[in-house]
């Protein structure tokens, strides 16, 4: 086997492989002898089929995986001797498309090799920690909305508005018949809470307990159920109570409620939450700093192919936000500007410097953060869990994103740990101001 350097600028390289095919021949007769054994035909006893018969049954399908297998060895040796590695897929191409059984096998492979990334001097770079303390007004605030999600409905005389709940009995009908799942009784209904088609909700507004009334709307095209979607419907509907909304006290009752011993166990917990809150939104403000310093005090050669591929991904992500009636991919290309390449290169770059610096200090997700990220996912689903989890274990692409932004923050957490870190106090304002600064960069 013979290989042969055809192409070698900045990152790109390009080999020839030549396999003689006394060595591809070799090979089959070696994967015939190993099988023989084990192999019955018609005429012959186990393990007597002669070899020539043997080559003609099976010998196409065995000189193919002989091929395959040979090429990805001496792939696999041409990485591991010169140290390249590439920065996608190799192409590999047969170039002798006359081949005949007996001929020399002669193969193109082309790549971009991942690029050589300089070393990094962290304590040169200077970050800033914005820290928020959760004062008494802040945890008074978080508290005020937990009795506001406990509330209570009481009574009340008048009309519905807003905000308050009716307590009614309805009978959904389409095409003059009642279909299964649109009728209730005493079902409590919060206005404004559009947990029922939308209008519905709307034409209740202003009804006193006592009233009637045929509500009328239109089930949403995408609705899950195939024989509702998109048809016209009447509700009868009768209010049974009009009730309007109490907020819970702040007081031990309500603390207990929501697991602590009394209300001054829960406003430790709320200034807690409070200030983990504030601590991620922290980390995300420095994070950026610090991808900032990087991609401004480090450069190499980037890959093409991985800049590109970056920068359509961008665009395409970018269009979609600014279309969010397309939730599909049939519409026509996207092109990337070069804004949207500017941003891919930095994309590109700061992701192999944190991938080589990972590689290099053995930084890795174990088992226990994966699976729990997994969970965290799986949450999403209510009910199909099990499902998710199989369709994760199945599916390498799924196993990757979940993986990568954990890995990319224990770098970031390694790099701080060496960088220059100094702390700020600042106010809740002003952290949520950095916050906002980051989102309209």
């Amino acid at each position: 086997m013979q290989v042969t350097e055809t192409l070698n600028e900045g990152l790109k390289r390009a080999y020839q492989i030549t396999i003689e095919g006394a060595e591809l021949d070799a090979a089959v007769n070696a994967k015939l002898t190993e099988a023989q054994p084990e192999i019955e035909m018609k005429g012959f006893r186990k393990g007597k089929v002669p070899m020539a018969l043997l080559k003609k049954q099976f010998g196409p399908r065995v000189m193919g995986e002989a091929m395959q297998e040979t090429i990805d060895g001496a792939m696999q040796k041409h990485f591991e001797d010169s140290g390249d590695r590439p920065a996608l897929q190799p192409e590999v191409k047969m170039t002798n498309e006359d081949w005949k059984e007996g001929d020399d096998v002669t193969v193109e492979m082309s790549y971009e090799a991942l690029p050589e990334i300089p070393d990094v001097e962290f304590k040169d770079i200077s970050l800033e920690k914005l820290v928020v303390k959760a004062d008494d007004a802040d945890v008074d605030e978080a508290l005020k909305s937990l009795a506001e999600t406990a509330q209570e409905f009481e009574d009340k005389d008048g009309a519905a508005e807003e905000g308050d709940q009716v307590v009614i009995d309805f009978a959904g009908k389409v095409d003059g018949e009642l279909f299964d799942g649109g009728s209730a009784e005493d079902y409590p209904l919060v206005l404004g809470s559009n947990s029922f088609i939308p209008g519905f909700e709307d034409q209740l507004i202003g009804l006193k307990a006592g009233d009637e009334k045929a509500v009328e709307v239109k089930f949403p095209e995408e609705y899950g159920a195939e024989n509702l979607a998109g048809k016209d419907a009447v509700f009868d509907c009768t209010v049974k109570a009009v009730k309007g909304a109490v907020a819970a006290e702040l007081n031990d009752e309500l603390a207990k409620k929501f697991g602590a011993e009394d209300l001054e166990a829960l406003k430790g917990q709320v200034a807690e939450r409070l200030e983990s809150e504030y601590s991620g939104a922290s980390r995300a403000v420095m994070k950026r700093g610090l991808l900032d310093a990087l991609d401004a005090k480090v450069s190499f050669e980037l890959p093409p192919s991985l800049v590109e591929a970056e920068a359509k991904q961008i665009a395409h992500q970018l269009w979609h936000e600014e279309n969010p009636d397309v939730h599909d991919h049939n519409h026509g290309e996207i092109e990337a500007t070069e804004e949207h390449a500017k941003l891919g290169e930095r994309r590109v770059r700061l992701g192999l410097l944190l991938a080589e610096l990972g590689r290099k200090n053995e930084i890795e997700v174990s088992d226990a953060e994966f699976t729990q990220a997994i969970m965290n996912q799986a949450r999403q689903y209510p009910g199909q869990e099990r499902q998710f989890f199989e369709f994760v274990q199945q599916n390498q692409q799924m196993q990757q994103q979940l993986r990568a932004p954990i890995f990319e923050d224990k770098v970031v957490d390694f790099i701080f740990e060496l960088a220059e870190v100094s702390e700020k106090e600042v106010s809740k304002d002003d952290l949520q101001k950095a916050v906002e600064a980051l989102e309209d960069e």
